[in-house]
Order: structure tokens, then C-alpha cells, then sequence
């Protein structure tokens, strides 16, 4: 599997792409990032890539996993990212809705059998 870009590498693909300077596109990712924070208990939508969505988790029970002791664990919100339709399609696309050709397996002779 390859490395992830790193920010410093997203942010100079991007300013060379769109004509900007590194950092303007350093502080639009920072604004994107806080408006994000602030807006994620609504939804917050990145289009083409997915939206970010706050959740309920409730208590339940769990295990000490040291001594092995059934503890509670509280309830708390939670925050998830929900990848865009178009995402995972582009990603990982669904087995049918490309079919591949098969190719034939190679013809193998049988094995003769050896009699004695």
C-alpha cells in the first residue's frame, strides 16, 4: 500500500493546480477545517467527498481490559464521517457495476495414471 499525501504536499499540489500561493492555500484549509468544527452537530458537507455527523453513543457495558472487571462505560457523542456516494464509487467501485471479462483457465492434461 503507498504512503498518504501529507498536508505540506496537498497544500502544494493544490497551489500549483488552482494559480495560488502555499499559503493561501495553507489558510483555506485552515478555514475549512474550523468552519468544519463549528458546523459539524448540523452536517457538515464537503461536496464530492462525504459529510461529517455528530452521534449518539450509548452506555453500555465493558471490561476492564487489565484486571478484567465489567466496568460502565457513559454515553457521549461521537463524530463520523460519512463518505459521499461518488467517493466510494471512485475508490472502490461495486464488483457489478463493471463486469471484467473472465478469462478461460488454462487447459491442464490429466495426470496419467500409473499402473504397476
Amino acid at each position: 500500500m503507498g504512503k498518504g499525501m501529507t498536508k505540506a504536499e496537498i497544500v502544494g499540489h493544490m497551489a500549483e493546480k488552482n494559480g495560488m500561493t502555499r499559503k493561501q492555500v495553507g489558510e483555506f484549509f485552515d478555514h475549512l477545517a474550523q468552519l468544519a468544527y463549528k458546523e459539524a452537530p448540523n452536517g457538515f458537507v464537503v461536496p464530492g467527498l462525504g459529510k461529517l455527523v455528530l452521534s449518539d453513543r450509548a452506555a453500555r457495558m465493558g471490561r476492564n481490559p487489565k484486571t478484567g472487571e465489567p466496568i460502565q462505560i457513559p454515553a457521549k457523542k461521537s463524530l463520523k464521517f460519512r463518505f459521499a456516494k461518488e467517493a466510494k464509487d471512485a475508490i472502490a467501485p461495486k464488483a457489478n457495476s463493471a463486469p471484467v471479462a473472465a478469462e478461460p483457465a488454462p487447459s491442464v492434461p490429466a495426470p496419467e495414471t500409473i499402473t504397476n
